[in-house]
């Protein structure tokens, strides 16, 4: 895919920053994969003054050599930098001189962060670099990215030395949502329907490099099986090698990845501490802060003002993988021949969960409150048990609130009295134990839309995947 789908907020912050008459120094960051350089790329149409990438798992030597022969492409004639100060001298040089009679100088340096091996000196003299030459330059246009979001974020975004609020943007990008995917699906000339991209979210996400792999000549399922289950699955290798290119210590990371992909409702940071036996300190909280950052898991309070919170696992590759491919079968038709199966609808149905998270700002914008103040939650039980939960909850300023029930299902969504009881007990112990005084108003998000019966009563509204996949933000 050449066409760049979808980010049309992000390109239109880049038009107006580049058309700011001023300095700027912007930071691109996001999760592996998301499409980060290519949307840069795209929008400058690869013509920039100067570009570098960085090595991942490069050694200083050859993230050095790699620099060195990206200025002499840009131009430089003297001899190769044995160092950064000396690397990036040269590159201010070069920059004097290709910034006269010019709109703009774009430079962009791809994966920074792999440039910072240790004890190379390299924040430092980026750092010098900036302060001391490229910012005195009236029309650069620095661009920087990288897939690390907790080095961009605590080497540049947070620096609290040279670096320290030299930063003119940031812009963070995230998955596609379901609207963008379909946008996507189209341009590829795909005949799936919107249950299949939906199967097909529930495992990729948003990140268009996934979805890049797909052959939509195939159904989901025969995709699913190439992708993580054939023996030699691009997706099955690509678990360590995420984590190894966005953390130096990966193995942390993946022990609390690992141990939320198996408590559905999530964990306090002491229950992971204990859990994982190790220390609630600074070290967990920071490796926490690292992932939330990342995208792949999310931090949320209960609506009460409990210190800390719940960490939930919200990244769908990351969740499946761990689901079904940790210990990968040696059925290379896993999922075709679990298709109607308890253990994959039950993964459809935990995972629209997420999706909906995801789209929480689609929802409230289909329920008509984005006019409203709202503050959206997740909320469990401490009495009941086992514990109550209700994942979508939408606190409203107009006196309401709005508790959401999620339902995946391939036809339409039939209420039975099982689920029907199910419910009024949820609010009955939500507003038991919250005391809220606001009135409640309940809504059914389902696939395929709510069938009308004796139950279906205890929904105030409906909505459907459709409403999500036609509404953008």
């Amino acid at each position: 895919m050449d066409k760049l789908i979808g980010r049309e907020r992000e390109t239109e912050l880049l038009q107006k920053y580049y058309d700011s008459q001023k300095t700027e120094f912007i930071a691109v960051y996001g999760r592996r994969r998301v499409g980060k350089t290519f949307m840069v790329r795209k929008f400058f149409k690869d013509k920039f003054d100067f570009y570098a990438t960085g090595i991942i798992d490069g050694s200083y030597e050859e993230e050095l050599k790699a620099f060195n022969t990206a200025l002499t492409a840009y131009g430089h004639k003297g001899k190769p930098a044995s160092n950064w100060l000396d690397a990036f001298a040269y590159l201010a040089d070069l920059l004097k001189e290709k910034a006269k009679n010019k709109k703009r100088c774009v430079v962009f340096i791809d994966e920074l962060p792999c440039m910072d091996t240790q004890n190379s000196g390299f924040i430092h003299a980026f750092d010098y670099f900036w302060n001391s030459r490229a910012s005195w330059i009236n029309n650069i246009f620095l661009v920087i990215c990288g897939s690390a979001t907790s080095w961009m974020i605590r080497n540049v975004i947070n620096n609290r030395g040279g670096l320290h609020n030299r930063l003119t943007h940031e812009i963070h990008l995230r998955p596609l949502d379901l609207c963008n995917v379909e946008k996507y699906c189209a341009a590829c000339k795909s005949k799936w329907d919107r249950l299949s991209m939906l199967q097909a979210y529930t495992v990729l996400g948003g990140v268009p490099y996934y979805w890049g792999l797909l052959d939509f000549t195939k159904s989901v399922a025969e995709n699913i099986d190439t992708l993580f289950f054939s023996e030699n699955g691009e997706l099955a290798g690509e678990y360590k090698r995420l984590f190894g290119s966005l953390f130096r210590n990966p193995d942390a990371y993946i022990d609390i990845i690992a141990l939320l992909s198996s408590n559905k409702q999530g964990l306090t940071r002491r229950q992971i501490a204990e859990k994982l036996k190790v220390s609630d300190n600074g070290y967990l909280g920071n490796k926490l802060e690292d992932l939330v950052n990342c995208d792949f898991i999310r931090v949320y309070n209960n609506g009460s003002k409990m210190n800390g919170g719940i960490y939930q696992l919200i990244d769908f590759y990351t969740l499946f993988y761990n689901q079904f491919c940790r210990r990968r079968p040696s059925d290379i038709h896993y999922w075709r021949n679990h298709i109607g199966t308890p253990k994959q609808n039950n993964w459809y149905g935990l995972a629209y969960e997420r999706v909906c998270l995801f789209h929480i700002n689609h929802i409230i914008k289909v329920l008509h409150l984005d006019a409203i103040s709202t503050e959206f939650y997740s909320w469990r039980s401490k009495k009941s048990d086992p514990a109550a939960q209700i994942d979508i909850i939408i606190d409203r300023a107009d006196g309401l609130i709005t508790i959401c029930e999620v339902k995946y299902s391939q036809t339409k969504y039939s209420v039975s009295k099982s689920e029907y009881d199910k419910l009024l007990n949820r609010i009955e112990a939500f507003s038991s134990e919250t005391n809220s005084v606001k009135g409640i108003q309940t809504v059914l998000i389902t696939t395929q839309g709510l069938k009308s019966n004796t139950y279906s009563g205890i929904s105030d509204f409906s909505i459907s995947m459709n409403d999500i996949f036609s509404t953008e933000f």
